[in-house]
């Protein structure tokens, strides 16, 4: 684990774990169902990271991004070649919200979101920018340079 681990609540996190396993080759570590059924913990890995699972539950407010018309949190995620895990996100079911690009800080960079509402950040580092560059860049980027 690392210091830092993402807990996501879903609607179907069960439906979630099989998405994520077609979308970003997640690797199912456990689950653990309750009396009814629903997840009341699962783990999966995804690259070197660690991704926590579970059912909406209303009851003890534990509500999923769809059910919140959305979520404030994007998680990022850096792989070796952007352009394939998206082709494989969209193919999965993953409707894009920002088409890959070449971005001014140096990552080729778009965004997903996945059918459980949360959105992902998908990147590949290029190249190694400066300050006084990324700077630069951005000014041209949005001149239209």
């Amino acid at each position: 684990m690392h210091t830092l681990t993402l807990h996501l609540v879903c609607a179907g996190a069960a439906e979630a774990i099989e998405f994520y396993k077609r979308a970003f080759n997640a690797v199912e570590l456990g689950r653990m169902p309750g009396p009814d059924g629903k997840l009341m913990h699962a783990l999966v890995k995804i690259g070197d990271s660690m991704l926590m699972l579970v059912d909406e539950n209303p009851q003890f407010g534990m509500l999923g991004a769809s059910a919140l018309k959305g979520t404030p949190v994007t998680i990022h995620m850096y792989v070796e070649d952007a352009d394939a895990t998206f082709r494989q996100a969209e193919a999965a079911g993953a409707k894009v919200l920002m088409p890959l690009a070449d971005m001014f800080w140096g990552d080729r960079y778009g965004r997903v979101e996945d059918p459980f509402g949360h959105s992902w950040s998908i990147a590949t580092h290029k190249r190694d920018m400066s300050p006084e560059e990324m700077k630069a860049a951005m000014s041209n980027a949005q001149c239209g340079g």
